[in-house]
């Protein structure tokens, strides 16, 4: 992350306590992100949630709140590769990055996802 974008998250997502002229900040004073910038959040998220490897993301998807991000994680890395267990977790993000919640939808073995 470049230090002018570490700059701009502190801009735009002030402390937890800070308040202006004796109110709590609004959440309309926090800037929408992107499909990639939501994209990222939810990897880094499930990353630092779960402390599993994240493989990447495999869906982005608007809400009325903010974003759907589906992650597939490595649950246990296993010899040979081929039969490692993979996860499918669902981010939810809402306008401005912030984590909701997220859950594991599938768990299945590597190279048998979709057909079983």
């Amino acid at each position: 992350m470049t230090a002018a974008r570490m700059r701009d998250d502190r801009e735009r997502r002030p402390e937890q306590g800070d308040r202006d002229e004796g109110r709590y900040v609004d959440e309309d004073e926090y800037e929408e992100i992107s499909a990639a910038e939501a994209a990222r959040e939810g990897l880094r998220q499930i990353a630092g949630l779960t402390g599993k490897d994240p493989l990447g993301v495999t869906s982005v998807q608007p809400t009325d709140d903010g974003w759907l991000i589906g992650v597939e994680v490595v649950e246990d890395h296993r010899i040979p590769a081929s039969t490692d267990l993979l996860g499918l977790y669902e981010v939810d993000l809402d306008m401005t990055g912030s984590l909701l919640g997220y859950r594991r939808t599938r768990r299945y073995q590597r190279g048998k996802g979709d057909g079983g």
